[in-house]
């Protein structure tokens, strides 16, 4: 896995541990957090959220959304919702343990600001 797909990882992992919350919904948080600098484009969310998945790291559920909830004919659109596991909170953990500790050896080689 190379830098970028791990900080995606992170990013995903932790939005999931705050809450439970589906694709769009991650893609948008994330890109509202970071000021825009992170986005997650559907092609890299959804394989990676599958991944998530296929390796126990989250578990999913389903849910109906309708546009009109008091129309019982409307058939609606499903939303997959996302929730960290176990396994997954230990990965996380795992990520930001590295994730710091890589911030703090760059920082080591940072000139002072202003200078």
């Amino acid at each position: 896995m190379h830098a970028k797909a791990d900080t995606h990882e992170l990013v995903i992992l932790s939005l999931i541990a705050e809450e439970p919350i589906y694709g769009y919904a991650l893609a948008k948080r994330a890109a509202a957090r970071s000021e825009g600098l992170v986005t997650l484009t559907p092609a890299a969310l959804y394989p990676l959220l599958a991944r998530l998945e296929a390796d126990k790291l989250v578990s999913t559920s389903w849910e109906a959304v309708k546009a009109n909830p008091d129309d019982e004919a409307a058939k609606g659109r499903r939303r997959k919702w996302y929730r960290l596991t176990a396994k997954g909170r230990k990965r996380l953990d795992q990520r930001a343990k590295a994730a710091r500790l890589f911030a703090k050896t760059i920082e080591a080689f940072l000139p002072a600001e202003g200078a």
